[in-house]
């Protein structure tokens, strides 16, 4: 009897995500079904173990504190075929480069990034911002109130990532990870003069052959 009512549980837990189309929450989860937390994140962690080892067409991702139904990567070229969806872009190395200086940095602003790379990045984080892998969150409390960057669940999702802790160990940067930024969030080098810093080039996410982020 203790099986049945589990597997009833499965299958409801599944209900659940397939009917969403989007993350949800365990704690979601836990009201609805009027189960403690434990029982539900074992069901969703066996449904995660059954759909990768048994290679199905669905995988259950783990973002955070919510769980997602999604199609598995190794059929997004036939997904794309059967509905005609045309590939998205790859991102460019200067967008990797910015998305990794944030991801490793949050909350960061802008001049933060620039420092590192030695390049104007306004382009590329706007860019990162449309794809909604970066979003704005807060204001550094200095002169000028610089925007601050951060990742998003959209980041976690595109890279198969449960949480930041996930991300490799970033390697060290030396004195270039440091940031140096004046009173009112300028960059700050003392080896450079006061020009500006050069600019990415405007095209910065051609559509390329192979992964899809």
């Amino acid at each position: 009897m203790e099986h049945l009512e589990m597997k009833e549980i499965e299958s409801a837990v599944e209900a659940i995500l397939f009917a969403s189309g989007e993350p949800v929450q365990t704690e979601r989860i836990c009201v609805a079904l009027e189960i403690d937390q434990p029982t539900v994140e074992q069901v969703l962690q066996r449904l995660m173990d059954y759909y990768a080892y048994e290679r199905r067409g669905i995988r259950l991702l783990h973002i955070e504190d919510s769980w997602q139904l999604c199609s598995s990567p190794d059929y997004a070229d036939l997904i794309r075929k059967a509905f005609e969806i045309r590939k998205p872009a790859k991102l460019s190395q200067p967008a990797l480069e910015v998305l990794t200086i944030i991801a490793y940095y949050q909350p960061t602003t802008r001049a933060y990034v620039d420092q590192i790379r030695g390049v104007d990045s306004a382009y590329t984080i706007g860019l990162l911002l449309e794809r909604k892998l970066i979003e704005e969150c807060g204001r550094l409390q200095v002169p000028g109130r610089p925007h601050l960057y951060r990742t998003t669940r959209q980041f976690l999702r595109a890279f198969h990532l449960s949480s930041l802790e996930d991300l490799p160990e970033m390697p060290d940067l030396g004195e270039e990870g440091q940031m140096r930024l004046g009173e009112n969030g300028e960059i700050v080098d003392p080896e450079a003069g006061a020009g500006p810093l050069p600019s990415d080039p405007p095209e910065q996410m051609e559509p390329e052959d192979g992964e899809e982020v």
